[in-house]
């Protein structure tokens, strides 16, 4: 376990598609506690699930907006690492310990222990990144001390699984995730059902590798470490003559770009979550996109509203509507995408918003 709290400077992180995302978002205090005035007496702090503060992705993204709604508010922060899920719940006691205001949970792995901990310190507020933290299903969160960021990014999936199969030159694409939970199959399902589309619409047969939409289950790695068992995934997609991959769980891709290196093929890798050809320069050359979550933008919105005394534990949903989620540019890519796949990826994008193309998920209203 690595804690940390120290006084907010940005340095060498960036914030990366901030404006892109996340429309309609607080605004940022007009004037600073930096420097002058009266400091705010407001500690923020945040727990990362096993995925680390360094995964290129939604930890990190998390992080990145600590730091700069910290920087705006001239106040310190407190950041735990986790290194397993036993870590979860004495990780969240020594935040409470310490005296933190405000507690960020990222990931929906730690939900449970962020629902235990919310509950035994009613005058504290959380954040949950990645889950609404309803465990008896009745649709209400079951704190009322937590406030839910989560994000329907199978609407963001969906472009993408269109945009594969149109790119794809063999006709099959795959995808593999690091646990068979919710808000990694929520991109899995996404994915298929844009594949789908673009088959009913072509009249071709694309496959998907990875995920069974009918039996809700596929190619899962265990966790969300950037291990053997996430390279034998990739590669074992990559046997079967996948030529666009999309991993989804934090650091798994990074195995499944060296199985695309070590074939020699090309080989078109989607990122989820950040925009990874920029948190990961590496791998940039292999990126047709990437899905992205809002995740550090909602971060620093919610935690400038906390620290200036107006937290709203009202449950965030980001939607291609809102920018809440969204494709990445594509970059490299850009000049062997087809114009015509390109603006059909964009009215699809259009129709999904008017409602005229519903995306399945399990946070569809």
């Amino acid at each position: 376990m690595k804690v940390t709290t120290k006084k907010a400077a940005l340095g060498g992180l960036a914030m990366f598609g901030a404006a892109a995302l996340l429309a309609g978002c607080a605004s940022a205090p007009e004037e600073s506690n930096e420097g002058g005035g009266e400091a705010l007496d407001y500690l923020p702090c945040m727990v990362s699930d096993e995925g680390g503060f360094d995964d290129k992705s939604f930890n990190q993204l998390g992080f990145e907006g600590l730091v700069k709604a910290a920087d705006e508010l001239g106040v310190e922060y407190t950041e735990v690492e986790s290194a397993a899920e036993t870590d979860y719940a004495s990780n969240l006691q020594g935040l409470v310990d310490q005296g933190c205001n405000t507690i960020v949970t990222v990931g929906f792995l730690l939900a449970p222990a962020a629902l235990e901990s919310a509950t035994a310190n009613p005058d504290l507020e959380y954040i949950s990144i990645d889950d609404t933290v309803d465990t008896d299903f009745d649709g209400t969160t079951d704190a009322e001390n937590i406030k839910p960021i989560i994000f329907d990014t199978a609407q963001a999936a969906y472009l993408a699984g269109y945009l594969a199969a149109g790119m794809s030159e063999t006709g099959v694409v795959g995808t593999y995730g690091g646990i068979n939970i919710p808000t990694v199959t929520i991109f899995m399902d996404g994915f298929a059902q844009g594949v789908d589309h673009y088959n009913e619409e072509n009249g071709t047969a694309v496959k998907v590798l990875g995920w069974d939409r009918a039996k809700q289950d596929g190619s899962f790695t265990g966790g969300f470490a950037p291990d053997d068992k996430a390279k034998q995934a990739a590669q074992g997609l990559i046997d079967q003559n996948v030529d666009v991959l999309l991993p989804v769980g934090g650091p798994i891709y990074q195995p499944g770009a060296a199985a695309i290196r070590d074939s020699g093929r090309e080989i078109a890798l989607i990122g989820v979550d950040a925009d990874v050809y920029e948190t990961d320069p590496t791998v940039s050359d292999l990126l047709l996109t990437s899905i992205r979550k809002g995740i550090d933008v909602g971060v620093y919105d919610a935690i400038i509203e906390a620290g200036n005394g107006e937290f709203d534990p009202t449950p965030f949903v980001g939607t291609l509507e809102n920018e809440g989620v969204g494709l990445a540019p594509f970059h490299d890519w850009e000049s062997k995408v087809p114009a015509e796949l390109a603006d059909k990826v964009t009215e699809l994008q259009e129709a999904i918003i008017a409602g005229d193309i519903t995306v399945e998920s399990y946070l569809a209203g």
